[in-house]
């Protein structure tokens, strides 16, 4: 059965209103834009970067846990994700792990540092896909990473703090970028294949045991197949 055919099926187990809001939200999702969180400790901060995404339409997020578990609160999470895709990379070789599989796809990595010379969220140019790379609340970016990273990113201060909140700072790089790329001529959008995978997924995790319905629904078919 095709995912098409599945979707449709499975749709039927789901409200009309749910459905109509899965296809008017996926197509504002993005990939051309992702997030990278390296041991981020503190569950509130990794949960409010996450719900930040799912409203700005950034679907993918990488978690590379070397030193520290990813872990989300659900209070402030409230269930953003269940609607983004979160990329796990963990153990002594999840940098370059992380690394590795990013650029497979295309991506540049932007590090997120205090740097002079580094772009801000306005200058920062989008023409390519990009990974913007945060890193712990006390450290920042290991010096690992960062070293790896394509170009840099500041958000400029003018107080006598040294450093937005790591959440903040998530939210203000990816306000302003997604903003641009919106008002832009960039093709950012996910094709037709990604989108149905997108609401297929998103369908699996509304619908009740969904893993049972979608086997008796494939075995239905099947079994409808054999006696024509």
């Amino acid at each position: 059965m095709d995912d098409h055919t599945l979707y449709e099926r499975l749709s039927a187990f789901v409200t009309p209103a749910r459905r109509s809001l899965f296809d008017r939200i996926a197509p504002e999702r993005t990939a051309h834009i992702t997030v990278v969180l390296e041991d981020v400790f503190q569950s509130h901060n990794a949960s409010a970067v996450l719900r930040t995404c799912d409203l700005l339409g950034v679907q993918h997020v990488h978690a590379i846990s070397t030193r520290n578990r990813f872990a989300t609160n659900p209070e402030i999470a409230l269930g953003s994700e269940k609607w983004i895709t979160v990329h796990h990379h963990a153990g002594p070789d999840a940098v370059p792990s992380a690394v590795e599989a990013l650029r497979a796809k295309g991506y540049r990595l932007i590090a997120t540092l205090p740097r002079a010379d580094a772009h801000t969220p306005e200058d920062v140019p989008i023409d390519a896909p990009l990974a913007f790379c945060f890193g712990t609340e006390l450290e920042g970016l290991s010096d690992d990473l960062a070293s790896r990273c394509d170009g840099a990113l500041r958000i400029p201060m003018f107080g006598f703090t040294e450093s937005y909140n790591i959440s903040v700072a998530a939210a203000i790089t990816l306000y302003t970028v997604m903003r641009k790329l919106r008002t832009s001529s960039i093709a950012h959008r996910m094709n037709e294949d990604d989108l149905l995978a997108l609401k297929l997924r998103w369908l699996r995790a509304s619908v009740h045991d969904s893993a049972s319905i979608e086997q008796r629904i494939i075995e239905d078919d099947a079994r409808t197949r054999f006696d024509r």
